[in-house]
C-alpha cells in the first residue's frame, strides 16, 4: 500500500511539473484551441484613428469566433519588432501588422515568413518581406486632394507649411509625394517639417514655424493629430490660416464642423478593420487576394 502511495504521488508531481512548463507565450484567452488565432500589431493606441482600427478588428474577430492577441508598438520600431516576435512565438495563425516604420518592420515580417505565418499589413506597408496584401487608403491620391483643395481655396502660389509624419512610415512618404505632385505646380511650400503624427509635436513645430516665417496662407498636416496641434498654435498667434489634416478622426470632424479645421482627408478605419478580418478568412481559406485592397477617401469640409 505504501509503495502504491509513493507511485501515485510521483505521478501527481510529474503531471504538475508538466503543467508548469507550459509556454508563457500561449494565449489562454480562449477555451477553444481550434479557433483561428490572429496576432495584431498596432502602431499606437494614442491616436484615435488607430484606436478605431484596433477596436473594429477585435470586434469583427470576436463576431467570427476568432481569437486575437494584440501588441501595441507605441510608435517605437524596436517595441514593434519585439511584439511581433512574441506573436510569432505564440504560433498565431496569421499576423495583421499596422507598421510604425515600414523599413524597420521588414525583419519581423521576414521572421513571420520563415515561420510560415501569413502577414497582412494595414494602412502602411512593409518595405521587405512577403505580405499577402496591403489594406490601405490611396495616400498619394489623398495628398493630391489636399494640395488641390488648398490651391482652389486659397489660390495659386499660396504659401504653405507641410507637417510631416514619422520619417520611416510609408504613409508619410506617400502623402508627401501626392501633396508635392500638385504643390510643385500650384503652391509655394515654405517649409516641410516632421512632427511625427503627434498633436503636441504639431503644436510645437507650428509655434516655431510661425516665429520663423511670415505670410503663411495654409498648412497641410499628414494626419489630423498634427493638424489639431497646429490649430492651437495658430489660434494663439491670432493668424487666419487654412489647415488641412488627414484621417478624419472624430476630433478632426468636430473641429471641421466648428470651423476651426478647414478640411480633412477622411479615411475609414472601421472599414479597414472590417476588410482586415474578411481578408484573414480569405487568406486562411486559400483564396487569392489582391496585392493592394483600397479603402475609399473623402474630403470633409464644413457643410
Amino acid at each position: 500500500m505504501k509503495k502504491f502511495q509513493i507511485v501515485f504521488i510521483a505521478i501527481i508531481i510529474i503531471f504538475l511539473a508538466a503543467c508548469s512548463m507550459e509556454s508563457p507565450f500561449v494565449n489562454n484567452d480562449s477555451d477553444d484551441d481550434d479557433n483561428i488565432k490572429i496576432g495584431l500589431s498596432i502602431s499606437t493606441m494614442e491616436n484615435p484613428f488607430f484606436v478605431t482600427l484596433h477596436d473594429t478588428i477585435v470586434k469583427e474577430a470576436k463576431e467570427q469566433d476568432m481569437d486575437i492577441v494584440t501588441v501595441n508598438a507605441q510608435d517605437d520600431a524596436s517595441v514593434e519588432i519585439s511584439g511581433i516576435e512574441d506573436l510569432i512565438q505564440q504560433q498565431v495563425d496569421i499576423l495583421l501588422i499596422n507598421p510604425t516604420d515600414s523599413a524597420a518592420v521588414s525583419s519581423a515580417v521576414q521572421s513571420a515568413n520563415a515561420a510560415g505565418i501569413p502577414v497582412i499589413t494595414i494602412d502602411r506597408s512593409a518595405d521587405e518581406g512577403e505580405v499577402e496584401t496591403l489594406i490601405t487608403s490611396d495616400n498619394i491620391s489623398g495628398g493630391e486632394m489636399a494640395a488641390e483643395f488648398i490651391a482652389d481655396t486659397v489660390g495659386e502660389n499660396a504659401n504653405v507649411v507641410e507637417l510631416q509624419g514619422i520619417a520611416g512610415a510609408s504613409a508619410t512618404r506617400e502623402r508627401g509625394e501626392g501633396f508635392h505632385n500638385i504643390a510643385e505646380e500650384r503652391l509655394n511650400v515654405l517649409v516641410s517639417q516632421p512632427a511625427n503624427f503627434d498633436r503636441t509635436e504639431g503644436l510645437t513645430v507650428m509655434e516655431n514655424t510661425l516665429q520663423g516665417y511670415s505670410g503663411i496662407d495654409a498648412v497641410f498636416a499628414h494626419n489630423d493629430e498634427m493638424a489639431l496641434g497646429a490649430i492651437e498654435a495658430i489660434k494663439a498667434s491670432g493668424e487666419d490660416i487654412v489647415v488641412v489634416g488627414f484621417d478624419g478622426v472624430d476630433d478632426a470632424i468636430a473641429a471641421v464642423e466648428a470651423g476651426e479645421l478647414t478640411a480633412t482627408i477622411a479615411q475609414q478605419p472601421n472599414l479597414m478593420g472590417e476588410e482586415a478580418i474578411a481578408t484573414v478568412k480569405a487568406v486562411l481559406n486559400g483564396n487569392e487576394v489582391d496585392e493592394v485592397i483600397p479603402v475609399p477617401l473623402e474630403l470633409k469640409t464644413k457643410e
